[in-house]
């Protein structure tokens, strides 16, 4: 399914945080050493603030928003399918949550990229992939 313009893509960049906020609570009930549980709880609510953060800039600039319709941009490039974390086994969750967060880095740059000509947009989205990039590295320093 095609995003063609701004509220669309501040739509998907909720869902895709509400997922992963999701994903990281059952991450964090279903991983036994303690670690990797406050990891997951760490991110999940990381992933509520973001929420806020994409809420916020959807309300902020919705007065600007460009009528004209983006280009070559669909949310199927960016769904990644995985089982809940409640069913996972443990080990699996790891490279789960790797991918959820490569996932997140790609949408929001090219996001970013297509909504340029809002730059206070644009300049939020960058800065969710450059958060979800420290993230990545947490991830993959366990």
């Amino acid at each position: 399914m095609p995003l063609t313009n701004f509220g669309a893509i501040l739509n998907f960049a909720e869902t895709l945080e509400q997922t992963d906020m999701t994903f990281y609570e059952a991450a964090a009930a279903a991983v036994p050493d303690a670690p990797r549980k406050a990891l997951y709880t760490t991110l999940a609510k990381e992933n509520k603030k973001n929420v806020s953060l994409v809420q916020r800039t959807r309300r902020e600039n919705v007065t600007e928003m460009i009528l004209e319709p983006i280009q070559d941009f669909e949310r199927t490039r960016y769904q990644v399918p995985t089982a809940d974390a409640v069913h996972m086994d443990p080990t699996a969750i790891l490279p789960a949550a790797l991918s959820r967060e490569a996932r997140a880095i790609r949408y929001y740059t090219d996001a970013a990229e297509k909504i340029r000509a809002l730059p206070e947009v644009s300049r939020a989205l960058t800065s969710l992939a450059k958060k979800r990039g420290r993230r990545l590295a947490q991830l993959n320093s366990q």
